[in-house]
């Protein structure tokens, strides 16, 4: 119980200082209302008015993450489709094309996201091909 009176004496310590600060801050302007420029009026006979700016702090971009899918000599073409279509939202056409690319060239893009994004659906890809026993791999690469 006298914890709680002590915190409250300061409480009101602290209210009337700051209180007092302000009374002593609104003393200074009037005396001398255009000290700073903003007299609020042009002969200088209005309040002291300014706007408060709070530096926002900027935040970036997190980094983006390249999801690779390699080639091998193993894994379905119609397989690599369906893998496209459900973990990267691909279109058939979309997935065709980027199962045609990797099959060609080896290695291919399937989409960028984000650090934990990127990792969780190389994840989906590499168990689902490992059910179905395909050895299909799939990387990140930061872009």
């Amino acid at each position: 119980m006298r914890d709680t009176r002590d915190q409250y004496a300061r409480q009101e310590q602290h209210a009337r200082r700051d209180q007092d600060d302000r009374r002593d801050q609104d003393d200074r302007d009037r005396r001398d209302p255009g000290k700073d420029g903003r007299d609020g009026g042009r002969d200088g006979t209005g309040p002291n008015v300014g706007v408060v700016v709070r530096a926002r702090p900027k935040t970036k971009k997190p980094a983006m993450y390249k999801v690779l899918m390699l080639n091998d000599d193993y894994t379905p073409m119609e397989f690599v489709v369906h893998v496209l279509e459900r973990f990267f939202q691909k279109t058939r056409e979309e997935a065709t094309r980027i199962m045609l690319h990797v099959h060609r060239r080896g290695v291919g893009v399937c989409g960028a996201f984000t650090y934990e994004v990127a990792e969780s659906k190389v994840t989906q890809v590499m168990d689902l091909a490992r059910q179905n026993q395909h050895p299909l791999q799939c990387t990140i690469e930061k872009e």
